[in-house]
């Protein structure tokens, strides 16, 4: 019998996971210690701990070097680590706009930054992950925390309906992903996602195996779920509707970000050889994803469901650059993530700020005459419809620039002209919005709202950057390229 080896442990590797984990049990037991009325420090405490795994993140990508660890199940690299820092952006974002909004609606508990924290992790983990066993793990780690959070406000009956909802309808889909994980070890004896790529490069007959295409399939439902593909989409305005605010927002950006980023990850690294398949399912996918969002958008009365079927359309305009392909397409990906990232988060923190206990004021027409009322809000509300409906020369405009730029390049012109109609549907109900604020008179009288400190400083964050990206978008899109340049 020979000696035991055991596996070198990297924990440098994973140290921004840790630096968040342990920030999340020091929230813990601080909530623990404290009285429901001293909890004020916990959030402030959150963000310290993520801005430190933020800079160690940030300084790893300088470092620039690929390295695996834990029998290279996990991957660090530019691409892991860039996913890495915009999660931990948006979940910085997402706890400045949460701190006032949970103390109105009375469910400031400490668990709330806890599992806000935790569902980062999951996140981070699903970016890392270099086996399909990690991509699993991270999903559900960040699911079970989302679960929860979806149902926080536990005396409002939609949204524990919206939680249940999205716990049997989420756990659902992780069975299709763990069984087209299932069916890929069965086919190839490995969950490693470079062996897995060569090992179908060494047998060209799994080209045409049932169970290889199969699990294709299955990854592409089980991942879809969360990026809310049509048919997949479902659950997303009933939850979104349901959810606090401030996770809604988190999960728009959130979960979503995640999910592409192990898209990306499995896809690019495992089934090269099987481009041609996914990409034809990926055309439809996004014709429909696209299509259904903005046409439902529409007719949606509450702003709430209106950027549920929004988030929709969105990740259809994203699977118009997987299905593209190349590396000028994985970058406009990237940089339409960050984009999409700040003036979403930004677009709810107004919604937050217009709300109030008992009465959120989520029907568009309660922001009738707000614009001459609340001009600060009002201003940055509008920066953050033109950028989603893609209108220069804001963040979303360039987005979408790039993105139809890759799909022609790469000779899919049909999807892009698909794609730019889509674009012009989505203008109509964002416009919307703009016009109500403007241009109709109040229907109700709003009363005064309350503007926290935490949450101002959100907004002017999110409208910097939705106005920067636009105006001066290379460097951004330099940094999505070198993010890539590995993975490629």
């Amino acid at each position: 019998m020979g000696p035991i080896v055991f596996p070198v442990i990297n924990l440098k590797s994973i140290f921004p996971e840790i630096m968040v984990v342990i920030t999340a049990l020091v929230v813990l037991l601080c909530d623990l210690s404290l009285s429901k009325d001293k909890k004020a420090p916990l959030p402030f405490l959150s963000i310290l701990g993520l801005v430190c795994a933020l800079i160690f993140s940030v300084s790893m990508w300088r470092e620039g070097i690929a390295e695996y660890a834990f029998s290279s199940m996990i991957v660090i690299d530019r691409f892991a680590l860039f996913f890495n820092s915009l999660f931990i952006v948006a979940t910085i974002i997402t706890i400045l706009i949460s701190i006032n909004y949970i103390r109105e609606e009375s469910i400031n508990y400490g668990e709330y930054y806890v599992l806000v924290l935790l569902a980062t992790v999951g996140m981070m983990f699903m970016a890392k992950a270099n086996d399909l066993m990690i991509v699993f793990l991270g999903l559900e780690t960040l699911s079970i925390s989302i679960y929860v959070l979806v149902g926080f406000l536990r005396t409002n009956v939609k949204s524990n309906e919206s939680s249940l909802k999205y716990f049997l309808l989420g756990a659902f889909s992780s069975g299709f992903l763990l069984y087209g994980i299932a069916l890929i070890y069965g086919a190839t004896g490995t969950t490693k996602l470079p062996d897995i790529a060569r090992y179908i490069e060494n047998t060209p007959h799994l080209l045409s195996n049932p169970m290889l295409l199969a699990s294709i399939g299955l990854l592409i439902v089980g991942l879809g779920f969360k990026m809310a593909l049509v048919p997949f989409h479902m659950w997303t305005p009933d939850v979104y509707e349901g959810a606090p605010t401030s996770i809604t927002a988190f999960m728009s950006v959130g979960v979503k970000a995640a999910a592409f980023s192990a898209f990306l990850r499995v896809f690019l690294t495992s089934f090269p050889a099987f481009r041609v398949d996914w990409t034809m399912i990926l055309w439809v996918l996004a014709v429909v994803t696209m299509t259904l969002g903005n046409i439902v958008a529409i007719s949606q009365e509450n702003i709430k469901r209106m950027l549920a079927y929004s988030s929709i359309a969105h990740a259809g305009f994203i699977l118009v650059a997987m299905t593209a392909g190349g590396y000028m397409a994985t970058a406009s990906i990237m940089y339409y993530l960050m984009a999409y990232t700040v003036m979403n988060l930004g677009a709810f923190a107004v919604v937050i700020i217009y709300g109030k206990k008992g009465e959120e004021n989520i029907l568009i027409t309660d922001y009738a005459g707000a614009g001459f009322k609340y001009p600060f809000l009002s201003v940055a509300m509008v920066i953050f419809m033109f950028s989603l409906a893609g209108i220069p020369p804001l963040a979303g405009f360039i987005g979408k620039f790039y993105i139809f730029g890759a799909a022609v390049k790469q000779g899919f012109i049909w999807l892009t002209i698909i794609a730019v109609l889509n674009s012009v549907v989505a203008t109509y109900y964002y416009l919307r919005v703009t016009v109500i604020m403007y241009m109709r008179e109040p229907v109700k009288e709003v009363g005064q709202l309350s503007f926290s400190i935490p949450i101002v400083i959100a907004l002017l964050i999110t409208t910097f950057f939705t106005l920067h990206m636009g105006i001066l978008p290379s460097s951004y899109l330099e940094l999505a390229r070198e993010s890539i340049a590995m993975l490629m």
